[in-house]
């Protein structure tokens, strides 16, 4: 058969591949003829686009033992290129390292050198590029303008500036002389990494080498000096452009315009975007799409809604600005703002104007209706989908499972799961990684080590974040030893560390170069750290941060916020300020959990002075203080008694349009109750109920604090509010306040409460009947004592004793036992405490009903205990 028609019989063959190699292998052994090896490029081609991995080892090793060795060599040259081109870079390496040992004496050309380093830096593989770089040299083949372009390039995105600098200043010395995109690659290179200044050097340069900078290096340089704020730096570029005789084109706007708005400059590109609109006379160029777009994207994430939906009227004026890409963009905006209603008419909208949604406008819609717990407003979403002709994809189901997990209700997000499944849709690592830390947050460990191991049977990858959930849930259920020990082997074995919990998947991941790159971050450091800290373990934590530092992950903001609040917590307040020194040594900015943290601290110092200082300065640096900085101050303040100064941090508040919170009120009132300032006390109860409204806590707060102080009738009409609103009264000292009212001789009073509480229904503790019943007694009230007394054993024999005092409620005000003891109210009947006279009653009552049905005092079987 001859060469055209092998080549035309493998074309044929080209769905079924496994028949075109054994045509291939067939001709090749059995004819001699060296014109047979112009077909290569067609088998391979085949084989590679069938990801047919062993046959091309098997063709390599065919070409290796083909004669004459240089034409074979030429087709593994063919074959290391192709293979490297079609994403095969480690296939071709391999091969490329086979073809200069066995033809050591025939280097091979710059261009497949060329190939190979690009591919090389693609997959950030240093090694290799070091590997090929050695043996170019070393084969005598120079390298070309390009190659030195491509290694400043691998340099530059590796961030390896000064060497990338020191390759082109050599590039004379080989022979090669930079051109246009050797200076563009390199500013770049210092543009990427906020060193633009460097970048405007390299113009001079190019103008030294004659070479005229061209729109793409400007544009590059612009927007670098806006997003770093350099707004005057970028307007000196579009002047210096003119006078190259490069006028700004539409680009050259966009660049700075999303610059502007990546920074948060919003007002300052909606200034250059007015100018492109009206000034002509400067000859500026006319906004486009994309200028509206960018606009569109920018007031959206500034919240700058009113002027977004200014813009997007004008856009759907001018049909042409108004696309899909438009409306996906108005749709997050309305979303990430909580226009939930405005983001489902514009859905509808964009149907009626014929813009149809794509499958990521629906997934938009559903990820807001899912972050604010709309579920059944999302599975109506998912309807439309299915309407619509779409299907939905794996991010539609992830989204909803989501939604489901947030909520707890793991049942349902499991059928979602299995849906997903059904309907063809191949759930990811992302999705099992949201079950996964859901089935974590739930306790539910035993369901969670079956989800890793369904994950490993089925394929799905498991990465670092997989690693991270599971050491967050070990954390979090006790077992940080497990935890540090699953971090620490993930250096070595990566996710198949999780095989280490105790469970049947020890060999969790199958593929040991996969595994080796799921290696710990950030996160997992910031995991093991807090759990570290929490637990008291603070010098682990310090040894834990240095690990980190050693192994080349850099710490954030929040690590240092984790050491700085637990020194403040400790009162260890020099060590956190040394810690928020080196927080700004490495380049990490102070937040509000950081202020918050080191106002704590100086409060527990007694140093207010420096406190009201830090506050000075977060105003300073545009940091607005929140509800915990404001009770972290007046925390500070109550403990070292300067309590009316409170009262101005509270207007400050309120002024700032920040709203206190119940513990806000909780240290208020009760400093001032403390220092028998009533007066004070009720203003503050009803700023507290107007701001935080008629909460069961706040009016706990205020009877016990109003009764601890001696205000009883205050306290009454609290208590009596309370009952009104049907509060539970689970932390309402309200047997105290009866027995004092008896105590006091407001026996009326006392039998009032309790006749309200009866009416209301309420199930309370029937001990609240004995200091009424007691004083009845004493009175001779016979007839008002048998109806309590009844009353009361009735609420006792129906077990309605409920409402108890919590233990908080009675540290509250530290009082004294009474004689009426605890919340044991069966113990109180049976009290000899030289009266008796609701036990007499008691038994008068039981002996007068008969027939002995009235049940024992005793404490009753309970049979669901004895049945568990």
């Amino acid at each position: 058969m001859g060469t055209t028609k092998l080549t035309q019989a493998l074309l044929k063959n080209t769905k079924n591949p496994e028949l075109a190699w054994q045509l291939f292998k067939r001709i090749q052994s059995s004819q001699s003829n060296p014109s047979v090896l112009s077909s290569v490029p067609t088998i391979a081609r085949i084989l590679i686009r069938s990801k047919m991995l062993p046959e091309i080892d098997q063709l390599h090793r065919l070409l290796l033992s083909s004669q004459p060795q240089q034409n074979s060599l030429r087709s593994l040259v063919s074959l290391v290129n192709l293979l490297a081109k079609s994403g095969f870079f480690d296939k071709a390496f391999s091969q490329f390292q086979s073809i200069r040992t066995n033809f050591p004496q025939n280097p091979p050309s710059i261009c497949l050198y060329n190939v190979l380093f690009g591919c090389c830096i693609k997959e950030r593989r240093s090694d290799c590029v070091l590997w090929l770089y050695k043996d170019m040299i070393f084969a005598g083949v120079s390298p070309t303008t390009y190659t030195f372009n491509l290694l400043i390039c691998g340099l530059c995105d590796l961030g390896h500036l000064e060497d990338a600098r020191e390759l082109f200043d050599k590039m004379p010395e080989k022979g090669c002389l930079p051109n246009e995109y050797s200076f563009g690659i390199l500013v770049r290179g210092y543009c990427r990494f906020g060193l633009a200044n460097k970048g405007v050097e390299l113009l001079d340069e190019m103008k030294r080498s004659r070479i005229l900078p061209n729109r793409v290096v400007y544009n590059t340089l612009i927007s670098s000096f806006c997003k770093e704020g350099g707004t005057d730096d970028a307007e000196k570029l579009v002047e210096r452009m003119r006078e190259d005789g490069l006028f700004p084109d539409v680009v050259t706007f966009n660049a700075r315009i999303s610059a502007l708005c990546k920074a948060g400059k919003v007002l300052e590109a909606s200034r250059i975007f007015r100018d492109m609109q009206i000034d002509e006379v400067l000859g500026l160029p006319r906004p486009n799409v994309i200028t509206y777009n960018l606009m569109l994207e920018g007031f959206c994430k500034q919240g700058m809604l009113v002027e977004a939906k200014n813009l997007v009227e004008s856009m759907e004026k001018n049909g042409d600005l108004m696309n899909l890409e438009s409306y996906n963009i108005w749709l997050l905006g309305l979303l990430r703002n909580g226009k939930l209603v405005e983001a489902q008419l514009v859905l509808k909208d964009m149907v009626n104007k014929g813009v149809e949604p794509n499958i990521y406008s629906y997934n938009i819609v559903m990820d807001g209706l899912c972050k604010n717990g709309m579920l059944s407003d999302a599975r109506m979403v998912m309807g439309f989908i299915m309407r619509s002709g779409l299907s939905p994809d794996t991010v539609t189901y992830s989204t909803l499972l989501h939604g489901y997990c947030r909520k707890g209700k793991l049942s349902e997000a499991n059928d979602i799961l299995n849906e997903m499944m059904r309907n063809g849709c191949v759930p990811n690592t992302y999705t099992c990684n949201i079950l996964l830390h859901s089935l974590w947050k739930e306790g539910k460990i035993l369901e969670a080590e079956e989800l890793l191991q369904k994950m490993n049977e089925k394929g799905y990858g498991v990465d670092t974040v997989t690693c991270n959930i599971v050491i967050a849930g070990l954390c979090k259920s006790g077992k940080l030893e497990k935890a540090m020990e699953i971090a620490n082997e993930m250096w070595t074995h990566g996710s198949a560390a999780l095989g280490n919990l105790g469970n049947s998947f020890i060999g969790l991941v199958d593929d040991v170069s996969c595994s080796m790159k799921c290696t710990p971050d950030l996160v997992t450091y910031s995991i093991i750290i807090s759990a570290l800290c929490k637990a008291g373990r603070i010098d682990e934590a310090k040894k834990k941060f240095k690990e980190m530092m050693g192994k080349n992950v850099q710490p954030d903001a929040a690590i240092f916020d984790t050491f700085i609040h637990i020194f403040c917590k400790e009162g260890k307040i020099s060590s956190a300020f040394r810690v928020l020194k080196d927080m700004e040594k490495n380049g990490c900015n102070k937040s509000i959990q950081t202020y918050n943290s080191l106002i704590l601290g100086l409060g527990s110092k007694n140093q207010i002075f420096e406190i009201y200082g830090l506050v000075d300065e977060m105003r300073e640096r545009g940091i607005t203080p929140n509800v915990c900085t404001y009770n972290n101050i007046i925390r500070s303040l109550c403990k070292n008694g300067k309590i009316p100064d409170t009262m101005s941090i509270l207007d400050d508040m309120l002024q700032m349009g920040i709203n206190p919170n119940i513990s806000s009120f909780r240290m208020l009132i009760e400093a001032f109750c403390k220092a028998c300032d009533f007066g004070v006390v009720k203003e503050l109860f009803e700023i507290a109920l107007s701001i935080c409204g008629h909460k069961e806590a706040l009016y706990s707060l205020m009877f016990n604090e109003l009764f601890a102080g001696g205000q009883l009738s205050e306290a009454k009409m609290v208590f009596e509010a309370a009952i009104d609103r049907s509060f539970h009264l689970g932390n309402f000292l309200y047997k105290d306040l009866i027995e004092k009212l008896c105590k006091d001789g407001k026996l009326e009073e006392a039998s009032g409460i309790l006749h309200k509480l009866i009416v209301k229904g309420y199930s309370f503790d029937p001990a609240s009947f004995m200091p009424v019943v007691d004083d009845l007694g004493k009175k001779g009230d016979k007839h008002e004592v048998d109806e309590l007394a009844e009353k009361m054993l009735e609420m006792a024999s129906d077990g309605r004793v409920e409402n108890k005092i919590s233990r908080k409620a009675k540290e509250s005000i530290h009082r004294k036992e009474t004689k009426y003891g605890g919340d044991d109210w069966q113990t109180i009947v049976h009290r000899d405490d030289g009266s008796g006279i609701a036990l007499k009653s008691l038994k008068r009552v039981q002996k007068g009903w008969g027939q002995g049905s009235i049940p024992s005092l005793q404490p009753q079987k309970n049979e669901i205990l004895d049945y568990w």
